[in-house]
């Protein structure tokens, strides 16, 4: 069977080998795909792999060849699932690969906003402090993490390992989660208002579905306490990106830290990219070297099963 990687660089931008996947088949790898180039390249496809690349209906309809739809992600709103499976069509994810990653990439991003350590070294960097007339300075109130709240929306894997860290730094745990089931040790569960009025820091860790776009409106964020700090990790919609920057802008809250927007690359008037203590990241928590390797060799290994005739991690 011939395979296509529609989209390929981010997962492997070089210093990865696609050699297991090429084993599988006559493989075609492109580092990206742009719209008038898709249905091309994905004609000649019995297996297509794709990280955002959309998979639409009308493209699956117009792939008679195609037999397996892989996705080089968690996520899989890049692909109509209905229209996959209406066509027998099994679609895949890659679970859980990025697990560590995206909580340590939660907690680099908290620790800069509690102790502005970039923003100071970038200040030593240059030259302030060979010109300071203290043996130390800083510029923005330092915080202690311990004692704190953190409040995590989406209790999965991420949130789980997010809430583990936190209270190695000693802070209390809350978490609001949709199934039902005792909350771990350390851990309470409370509905998301609560959850919104008693954190001193909120993380998201929720998977973008249409009861979460938006999740976090103008509403939530006024019950916020205004010393609050939001973390986004999840999907970009999950935030009303002008109501936050409003609730910035206002110091209804203190600060964000966010590795995701709505539209990526973002739209040079993305409000948010311009707000009062807003730092912005380029969707890369899951990078990580070792995640990526870990999420191409599922990503092949759910290939191989496909071709056993023992599909894993189908998704439709």
């Amino acid at each position: 069977m011939h395979i296509a990687v529609l989209d390929a660089f981010t997962l492997n931008p070089g210093d990865l080998d696609w050699a297991e996947l090429q084993s599988l088949g006559p493989c075609a790898i492109y580092d990206r795909t742009q719209p008038a180039e898709l249905l091309p390249r994905a004609a000649a496809a019995d297996i297509l792999l794709t990280n955002k690349t959309e998979l639409t209906a009308g493209t699956i309809q117009n792939l008679p060849r195609l037999v397996y739809i892989g996705v080089l992600a968690t996520g899989t709103n890049v692909v109509d699932l209905a229209a996959a499976r209406a066509r027998g069509i099994p679609v895949t994810n890659v679970p859980a690969y990025g697990t560590k990653s995206v909580a340590q990439m939660t907690f680099a991003l908290l620790l800069e906003l509690a102790q502005h350590a970039g923003h100071h070294a970038q200040t030593v960097r240059e030259g302030r402090w060979t010109r300071s007339l203290e043996w130390c300075y800083w510029d923005f109130p330092l915080l202690e993490l311990a004692g704190l709240t953190l409040g995590i929306v989406g209790f999965g894997r991420i949130g789980r390992a997010v809430g583990e860290l936190g209270a190695a730094f000693g802070m209390k745990v809350l978490a609001c989660h949709p199934t039902e089931g005792p909350a771990p040790p350390g851990v309470r569960f409370v509905e998301i208002d609560t959850l919104f009025r008693e954190s001193n820091v909120v993380s998201l860790h929720c998977p973008l579905t249409p009861r979460t776009a938006n999740l976090v409106n103008a509403r939530r964020l006024s019950l916020m306490k205004p010393t609050a700090f939001l973390l986004n990790t999840s999907r970009g919609p999950v935030v009303d990106e002008p109501a936050l920057a409003d609730a910035l802008n206002s110091a209804r809250i203190a600060g964000a830290a966010l590795d995701v927007l709505s539209t990526e690359p973002p739209r040079a008037d993305n409000p948010l990219l311009t707000a009062r203590n807003c730092l912005i990241t380029p969707h890369l928590a899951w990078a990580t070297r070792a995640a990526r390797s870990r999420l191409m060799k599922i990503a092949v290994e759910n290939v191989r099963a496909f071709l056993r005739g023992q599909p894993q991690n189908v998704v439709n």
